[in-house]
């Protein structure tokens, strides 16, 4: 795999990103492109890049980012707000656009853990999408909040927030919190977290809490209908215990055809490394349907089980 470093604005802040372009590159052709987001606390270093390391090797020209505030981005750092991302995502179509090597008809993303309900909203508002996939995320955060939570903590939670908003209208600025106070991490996932992520250049900022108000707003189910025609992937680890499998299965059941659901043998990122069996298996499954879906595929894939 090659990769470019470049930059490009959103919003008028200059973010940093990677072209991800296959071995054997082509100048003189045009490759159907896939961007690559990332989820909390994730960044183009790690899972942007390791997905477009299988997915050159299928031929697509892959591009991956640093969300505003994050790493070398411009942008506050620790405010993390769902709706401002979505807008990168969106800049980050219309910068790839002007690359002559990209099908501009042949666009797909993907988004993993909280990206995967950026690009939901994405998808459902830029009809220069060809193809979307969401991986082991939430779709509806005040659902998701209250599923991680007991009753008492949410209601703690809900104090917090309404002292945080007195604080942003009176002095215009949220209060900063520890990055995972309200996006607790299961066992498994806490444990990849500090092995293989803790060290990437960026990580682990605290979080303002604006951000919690972010995920209570915003509900993919409430637009995953107006992605419809464009082919819809969801994949979810049969054992995610930060992010239940309910979450995509209830995006399945609300989304408009077509649509593909595959379980992913495992829980949140226990398997998420280049030589997993797992990984390589998912990459496999995204290229066919990345595939299709280039190709106008509209056909519907059964699921045996949602359960």
């Amino acid at each position: 795999m090659l990769e470019k470093k470049v930059e490009f604005f959103s919003d008028g802040l200059k973010l940093k990103g990677s072209y991800y372009y296959p071995e054997k590159f082509n100048e003189n052709k045009q490759y159907p492109a896939i961007i690559i987001n990332s989820g909390y606390q994730g960044f183009n270093e790690f899972y942007p890049k390791l997905f477009a390391e299988k997915l050159t090797e299928k031929g697509y020209l892959c591009f991956g980012f640093d969300y505003r505030g994050f790493a070398d981005s411009e942008g506050e750092k620790g405010r993390v707000v769902l709706d401002e991302q979505v807008r990168d995502i969106q800049h980050a179509i219309s910068y790839i656009t002007g690359h002559d090597n990209v099908d501009h008809t042949k666009i797909g993303l993907i988004g993993w853990g909280m990206g995967a309900c950026n690009v939901i909203h994405a998808a459902a508002k830029d009809k220069r999408v060809s193809a979307v996939a969401g991986l082991n995320g939430f779709y509806h955060g005040e659902r998701w909040l209250k599923s991680i939570h007991s009753y008492v903590e949410f209601v703690e939670i809900e104090k917090t927030l309404e002292e945080d908003r007195k604080v942003r209208a009176a002095t215009g600025r949220s209060q900063f919190a520890d990055t995972f106070l309200h996006y607790p991490l299961d066992p498994s996932t806490k444990d990849y977290v500090e092995n293989e992520l803790a060290s990437v250049y960026g990580f682990g900022h605290e979080t303002q809490l604006l951000f919690t108000d972010s995920i209570l707003e915003t509900n993919a189910e409430n637009v995953v209908g107006d992605v419809s025609p464009v082919p819809l992937f969801i994949g979810h680890g049969k054992e995610n215990l930060l992010h239940p499998k309910s979450e995509s299965v209830s995006l399945y059941q609300k989304a408009g055809s077509p649509k593909t659901f595959y379980w992913i043998e495992g829980k949140h990122n226990d398997f998420m490394f280049g030589d997993h069996a797992e990984f390589i298996r998912l990459n496999d499954a995204l290229g066919e349907f990345l595939q299709d879906a280039f190709k106008g595929g509209t056909h519907e894939k059964s699921v045996s089980s949602l359960t």
